[in-house]
């Protein structure tokens, strides 16, 4: 009897083991579906509170809009999509040969994306450097010939050889830096020019911007003024320098594309320095030079004006203030870009074709609103390319690269300058003291902890190139990509 009780009593106990583990199961069970759903609601709530701020940002961009566009109106679509109308009847005279039709009166933006990209690019490095090409994966082998034409490869297996291209204008490190100016002016070539007298205006601000072949003179000075800082040229006018800079030899001269021997071979015996334009590729909204010079500043500057960059309602022809007009770019849907990118907070359009001049910007969203906007459309974007976490200001680094922090590296230049230039003060950027900083550019350095920030190929958020500079910023660098490593494993078990 004993040993059929002891038998019966050893059956029980794996009976309830096993019912201990089904509790336990079914606790976690429990628990995992409990956080699923709160963690559900949490993003839920967060997802809602985001598509709130950035719809009453819609509807301030549509009262600027409607307040400063000349006749544009935007029509909402939703928190982050809008339509730029321009009003029945606005004469497009623009053909596109390619597509065979007219310009058209309406254009289709994603405010969210637009928004992240131009605020983001307040944080970039836009000259190509040594360390960019040092970082990026294929930097020398395979990048660094695209930048220069009539190289006769398509790779340099031998680095030198590139260098030897490239030496005369790559600097080791950013020559300039974001919020170095606190006001800079970018001045087009816009005919509307000769019809104000902006001159003294754009000569006021901190650093002034100009492109391609525009003359700056006493002839227009009036109009245009006589200040110049940096001018951003394309391949061909990069060609016709000299007769250019007439005479400036503090003006920087950003080649947009490509260098060549030629190129080289007159950078050579001139004192003012000259770089290669390191940006993003715009495919939709406005384009050219123009576009990019707003790039440009934008990466150095807080506030940007621009000027020369409009035509009248029912233009002809697209014309300059210092040539015969001619055909060119697609005004209609440059002046609808640029509106909006003045309703976020990107530029101020100062322009004949406003009836009324006024510094009052009051209708434009004010900062704190951009940057409720831009958190917002960022969580928006996180949330639907399933990153878990704070990734933080290095969230969107594909790529990291270090530079010893205690080595400067080489100024840009070759041994076969002339004395012209080795003696001149060319370099002048590339030795600046970071001391001799606008104490908002040294904040800003020692808020990204010395990181420097490149665009790789497009216009995505997510390809940036990003450098250390210091073990601070290596130490930033690694919880980042420990970061990203933790979420892409987290989504892989998803």
């Amino acid at each position: 009897m004993r040993q059929h009780k002891q038998v019966s009593s050893l059956n029980r106990r794996p009976t309830v083991l096993y019912l201990v583990c089904a509790a336990a199961f079914f606790s976690l069970l429990l628990f995992y579906i409990q956080s699923s759903f709160f963690a559900g609601s949490f993003s839920s709530d967060r997802n809602s509170e985001s598509i709130r701020v950035l719809s009453n940002f819609q509807s301030s961009v549509q009262q600027c809009v409607d307040n400063r566009g000349l006749g544009l109106t935007a029509h909402i679509i939703d928190h982050c999509k809008l339509i730029l109308k321009y009003p029945e009847g606005t004469n497009s005279t623009w053909y596109n040969a390619q597509f065979k039709k007219f310009e058209p009166l309406e254009y289709s933006y994603d405010v969210c994306e637009t928004i992240l990209l131009w605020e983001q690019y307040r944080n970039m490095t836009t000259v190509l450097t040594r360390e960019y090409l040092d970082s990026r994966p294929g930097g020398w082998m395979d990048y660094a010939p695209q930048r220069i034409a009539q190289l006769g490869t398509k790779k340099c297996t031998n680095k030198t050889l590139c260098e030897e291209n490239l030496n005369v204008l790559l600097p080791a490190k950013p020559p300039f830096h974001p919020r170095q100016f606190q006001t800079c002016a970018v001045v087009g070539n816009s005919g509307d020019l000769l019809k104000t007298t902006f001159g003294k205006e754009i000569d006021s601000h901190d650093a002034v911007f100009r492109d391609n072949e525009a003359p700056v003179n006493e002839k227009y000075a009036e109009y245009v003024g006589l200040k110049r800082d940096f001018r951003l040229v394309v391949r061909g006018a990069a060609r016709n320098m000299v007769p250019i800079l007439n005479g400036s030899d503090n003006e920087v001269l950003i080649i947009k594309s490509l260098t060549h021997k030629e190129i080289n071979a007159v950078i050579k015996t001139i004192p003012n320095p000259v770089y290669l334009f390191q940006g993003i590729v715009l495919r939709r909204g406005a384009k050219g030079t123009g576009m990019k010079s707003i790039e440009l500043a934008l990466s150095m500057c807080d506030i940007i004006d621009i000027y020369g960059f409009t035509v009248d309602p029912g233009y002809t022809e697209w014309t300059r203030y210092f040539s015969e007009p001619r055909k060119g770019h697609n005004p209609l849907q440059g002046r609808a870009y640029y509106q909006l990118l003045e309703c976020l907070g990107v530029i101020r359009i100062h322009s004949p074709m406003r009836s009324k001049r006024r510094e009052d910007w009051s209708d434009i969203p004010s900062r704190e609103m951009i940057s409720q906007a831009h958190a917002a459309a960022l969580r928006l974007k996180r949330n639907q390319d399933s990153q878990r976490g704070d990734l933080g200001q290095f969230g969107n680094c594909k790529v990291w690269g270090n530079v010893d922090p205690e080595n400067s590296g080489p100024v840009s230049g070759s041994p076969d300058m002339s004395d012209v230039r080795k003696y001149s003060n060319y370099n002048k950027w590339e030795v600046m003291p970071f001391e001799s900083l606008r104490r908002e550019a040294q904040d800003h350095h020692n808020q990204m902890q010395g990181v420097s920030l490149y665009k790789m190929d497009g216009n995505r958020l997510d390809d940036l190139v990003c450098v250390r500079h210091s073990l601070k910023s290596e130490a930033a660098a690694n919880i980042a990509l420990q970061q990203r490593s933790v979420s892409s494993l987290v989504e892989a078990r998803a």
